[in-house]
Formats: C-alpha cells, sequence, structure tokens
C-alpha cells in the first residue's frame, strides 16, 4: 500500500481549506513540530494522517504501535500549553490553524480529538532508554516541550516553503516517480546528519554492489544533535561527494527529519520513512542515531541494538537491512574494509570525529585518505582555524563586582591585539529595551536575557569576540545563555564563563550608585543580595574576585584563559 500523501489528498479543498484557516485560532508550530507536520502531510510519516491521539501515543510509548496495531516507535505529537488551552478554547472537535513559524502561512488545520497530559517521565524512559538530560531529547522533552498534548488528524492546506536547495527536496511520491523514471528497482537507503567522507561512500558502494542496487544518499536536514554541523555546510559537502560515485549509481535527496536520536527505535523508524520514500534496502549502521555518552560516561545503547530491533520486525518493515560495521582504512592497501573483516595484525588508520574537529579547528592537515579536497575545502570554508572563530566571555557577579569594569578592560585589551571586531555588552550602556536592571519584572528579565543571548550568538557565529555581562542572577538563565551560544553561534560557539565573585559586603560597600541602600529602603526590587538571592555559580571556567586580585591581573587571566584554547 502506498503512503498517504495528505496534502494530495486535500488540494481540492485547499481554497476552502486557507479561507476557513482565517477564521480559526491558531497555533504557531515549533521548529521540531514544523517538521513534523511537513512529514505528515507529505506521506514521509505514512500511516500518520495528523498528530498522535492520546490511544496511539500510549500504544507507542508502550510497544512501538498505534491503537490499530501498527508498527510505529517514535511519538508524533503537538504540544501546547494550560495557558494555550485555555486561550484557545481548545476541546475535543475544536479546528485550529496550524501556521509556520518562519513566514505564518497556515500549514493545515487539525481536528482535535482530545486533549492529554502525558507522563513525559515514562515517555523519556521508555522511547530514550532513561530520563537523562544527557540526552538530547529529554533534554528538550524536559525544557522545551509544554505539559499537554492535542492528538488529531490533519486536512493540508500547502506543504511548507522552503527557499534552499529546491531540486534536491523531494516528497515520498516524488521520489518514488523519480526512481520508476530511472528503472532503479532496488535502491539502498543511506541515513545521515554528518558530514561524509571517503569511508561513508565506500560504505554505500559495497552496499549497493552487493545488493546490485542503487544507492539513495538521503540525509537529514530538519533538526538534528545539538552541535551538529549546520545543515548548509553539509549539502555542499554532499553535492561534492556525489561526484565521487559511479555514474548513475547515487541519488541524493534531503529529509526535513526532527530527529530524536533515540537508538534503536530511531533506527525502526528510519526504516518505515525510508519505505514511504520507495527504497527497498536501508543501512544501519554502529550505534544508529545513538547520541553518545549519558550522565555516567556510558553509551545511551549498546553498539548492535538498533540492528537488532530493525531485524526483530523485519517482516513488518518491508524492508531489507544492510548491516554494517564501521568502516576503516587499510594502508597497504590503500583501501577501506568493514572493521570486523580486516585480518588481525593488518594496521589500519582512523580518524575520530573528535579528531576530526580538532584538525579543522587547528588548520592541521586533513589525509586525503580520509576525504576528498572538495569535501575539505568545503569544511574548512565553514568552519575557521581557532584564531578566526568567535567567541563569547560571560562575566557574572553581583551589582558593584567589578565585572562591568573587568569587561571594559577586556575589551580594551582585545581591540588592542587586533584580528577580530569586539563587542561588550553591558546591562548598564546597551538599549534598555534589550536589559533594564532592578525595573524589569521577572518574566521581562528572562525575556531580557534570551535577546541578549540571541544577540551575542549571532555576533560570535560571525567571528566577533563578545563580552557579555548581564545582570544574570539564576542558574537556569545562565544556562540557557550558554545553551544558546553553543548551539546557534555555529564555529563561534566557544563559551568562556567568568564567575566574579567579589563579597557583597565589598560590593555594598563602594557602590557609589546607591543601588544596594535604594533596594533596602524598598524604593527597588529585584536586587541580587538584597530582595533576591544571586544563586551559586556552576561550573565557571575561571573564578576571580577584585579583593583578591587587581583589574589588569584579571583580564590577563582571562587571556590567558582564552589563548589556551588558542582563540588568541
Amino acid at each position: 500500500m502506498l503512503p498517504t500523501a495528505v496534502f494530495l489528498r486535500d488540494e481540492p479543498l485547499r481554497d476552502n481549506l486557507k479561507a476557513e484557516a482565517h477564521t480559526l485560532p491558531d497555533i504557531v508550530l515549533t521548529e521540531r513540530q514544523l517538521c513534523d507536520l511537513e512529514l505528515i502531510i507529505n506521506g514521509g510519516f505514512s500511516p500518520l494522517e495528523g498528530f498522535m491521539t492520546e490511544a496511539d501515543y500510549k500504544g507507542v510509548v508502550d510497544n512501538l504501535r498505534l491503537a490499530d496495531g501498527t508498527l510505529f516507535p517514535i511519538p508524533i505529537t503537538l504540544d501546547v500549553s494550560r495557558e494555550d488551552i485555555d486561550r484557545l478554547s481548545i476541546s475535543s472537535g475544536s479546528r485550529i490553524a496550524l501556521r509556520d513559524p518562519r513566514d505564518d502561512e497556515a500549514l493545515a488545520i487539525i481536528t482535535v480529538e482530545d486533549v492529554y497530559r502525558p507522563d513525559q517521565v515514562k515517555e523519556a524512559i521508555q522511547v530514550f532508554g532513561a530520563d537523562d538530560p544527557a540526552h538530547p531529547s529529554v533534554a528538550y522533552l524536559r525544557n522545551k516541550v509544554k505539559e499537554y498534548y492535542i492528538g488529531g488528524k490533519v486536512q493540508a492546506i500547502q506543504p511548507p516553503n522552503h527557499f534552499d536547495y529546491v531540486a534536491l527536496r523531494y516528497t515520498p511520491a516524488e521520489l518514488r516517480a523519480h526512481f520508476k523514471k530511472l528503472a532503479w528497482r532496488r535502491v539502498v537507503a543511506f541515513q545521515t546528519r554528518n558530514p561524509m567522507h571517503r569511508a561513508h561512500r565506500e560504505l554505500t558502494v559495497r552496499a549497493a554492489r552487493q545488493r546490485q542496487a542503487n544507492v539513495l544518499i538521503h540525509p537529514v536536514v530538519g533538526l538534528t544533535k545539538p552541535g551538529d554541523v549546520d545543515h548548509y555546510t553539509r549539502v555542499r559537502v554532499y553535492e561534492a561527494i556525489m561526484a565521487k560515485y559511479p555514474n548513475g549509481m547515487g541519488h541524493l535527496a534531503l529529509l526535513p527529519l526532527a530527529m530524536r536520536m533515540a537508538g534503536p527505535r530511531e533506527a525502526v523508524w528510519h526504516a518505515i520513512i525510508r519505505k514511504n520514500f520507495g527504497a527497498t534496502h536501508f543501512i544501519v549502521g554502529r550505534d544508529h542515531a545513538g547520541p553518545g555518552k549519558n550522565s555516567q560516561g556510558k553509551d545511551f545503547y549498546g553498539p548492535y541494538d538498533a540492528q537488532d530491533l530493525v531485524m526483530k520486525y523485519h517482516e513488518e518493515l518491508q524492508i531489507e537491512m544492510v548491516p554494517f560495521q564501521q568502516m576503516t582504512y587499510l594502508p597497504s592497501t590503500d583501501e577501506y574494509q568493514p572493521a570486523d573483516e580486516v585480518p588481525k595484525g593488518v594496521q589500519t588508520l582512523d580518524i575520530s570525529g573528535t579528531e576530526l574537529r580538532r584538525r579543522l579547528k587547528t588548520g592541521a592537515s586533513i589525509p586525503d585518505w580520509f576525504s576528498y579536497d572538495a569535501v575539505v575545502k568545503t569544511l574548512r570554508e565553514s568552519y575557521p582555524p581557532r584564531a578566526k572563530q568567535g567567541f563569547v566571555v560571560f562575566l557574572t557577579g553581583l551589582h558593584g563586582s567589578g565585572k562591568d569594569t573587568i569587561a571594559k578592560a577586556l575589551q580594551v585589551t582585545l581591540n588592542q591585539q587586533g584580528g577580530r571586531s569586539v563587542s561588550l555588552l553591558l546591562g548598564d550602556t546597551i538599549r534598555p529595551d534589550l536589559d533594564t536592571p532592578f525595573t524589569a519584572t521577572p518574566e521581562e528579565h528572562s525575556k531580557n536575557l534570551q535577546r541578549l543571548a540571541f544577540v551575542a550568538a549571532e555576533l560570535a557565529r560571525a567571528g566577533a569576540a563578545v563580552i557579555l555581562a548581564p545582570n544574570a542572577y539564576k542558574q537556569a538563565a545562565r544556562d540557557t545563555i550558554k545553551d544558546t551560544i553553543l548551539h546557534q553561534a555555529g564555529p563561534g560557539g566557544n563559551f568562556f564563563g567568568v564567575h566574579v565573585a567579589t563579597p557583597l559586603e565589598h560590593c555594598e560597600a563602594n557602590d557609589r550608585k546607591a543601588v544596594y541602600a535604594r533596594a533596602r529602603k524598598g524604593e527597588i526590587r529585584g536586587v541580587p543580595g538584597v530582595d533576591v538571592v544571586f544563586e551559586p555559580v556552576e561550573r565557571p571556567q575561571l573564578t576571580v574576585d577584585v579583593t583578591k586580585q587587581n583589574i589588569p591581573e584579571i583580564v590577563h587571566s582571562i587571556v590567558l584563559l582564552l589563548e589556551t584554547e588558542s582563540l588568541l
């Protein structure tokens, strides 16, 4: 049975649905919800025709099956807050327009079947294996997913608009038609969220030749693991490496999937999706879709758990798994072989992902046996050497601790050294609408810090040195700032936290602006150390104190920290 393309089914109703959407309450989707909706309406998530109801959700969480027994391993849910439910009067039978967060276009209308409150701890344990925030999807579940889910089928108005790599974006129906036109009866699909190198090319060519098939390179360009290489860079890499395939063997198409990094369950999910896109075979490698280490420093999943689970459901999936171990390079024969097929004692060479990132950052050579010149050139364009990358120095401390003075002195020192622009973001000197100390409500203050973090990340992404010293007295706010820098600044995601731990007594005794005196009189509120608690700073890279060090010494210690990281 061919996958259901909801937007083709609903095309005759498009004008009426679009007109109706103007009259309905609406939800602006998150980036993950947008990815999910696109694959619901184009048939990539078939048999789903909407977001999961409570019965479907519970079946998937408990035993990888929808309420009707169909195999589907990952919950596809539309989360809303209690405030959303009350504001939009959401209940069974409600019709709600779903809008694109990028351009506010109405993409679909959902008819709500139920509103339910999930057990998100259970979801984390059952789907991801542990309620461990070291797992990116558990962290997402804890920090970004709202407390209620709404389930129901959708009617599609239009797919999301894309302006990048349009020629490489196929719906399942389009890709199946493409294979039929080329008479490709056997297609081996390769899933990736990383740049491809020689080992990946050799792996996929070997898999295709063994099955007398063609290769579909089907990389994810939706949400991936935080810190991954951006999809623009990766697609340029994929385009470069496609030229290295035998003529007519391979085809590149992009998948707008929001990955969950769910290991074994994710592998089954990926197999279902590739079957919908017309593949007959699917490569499942070692630790497929694994997120790395848990909080105890151990892998979340066993190296072959994903292969085992796909094999368990082999008959239902109706797509043949191609299991592969890691490919390793044999210098004696200048070829790649699966690691388990290399005779004992034969020399092998490998470069880990960590080592590759180190070489990119430092400008060290990357051998041609590992990757192709065109691939390395593309990566170096997007990831310049350390000395040309942006960074953020985040100073936090009490009012009057000296953090602003340190920040200004550090700006002068970095300007003197040259090499990159230097931006200073202080609570007292930037625009009031970004940060207004001691006058904003806690909610306004939180939003101001989020805006500051966004500005700092954009500057660092462009290669600037950013010195950030707002009034951030809560650890959660500091964590949010750090997370924004690390995940949104690209190659400039170099973050250095400095705690200016000057004692309150010194700060208050030297308070020329009388902030503390006014706070103690009740004239102003929200002053850390008086009417709000300055929470302990967790895991700063550097702790300083103006009662123990002078300003030049502190600035020099920060410069040394940056030099240690090869950023100066």
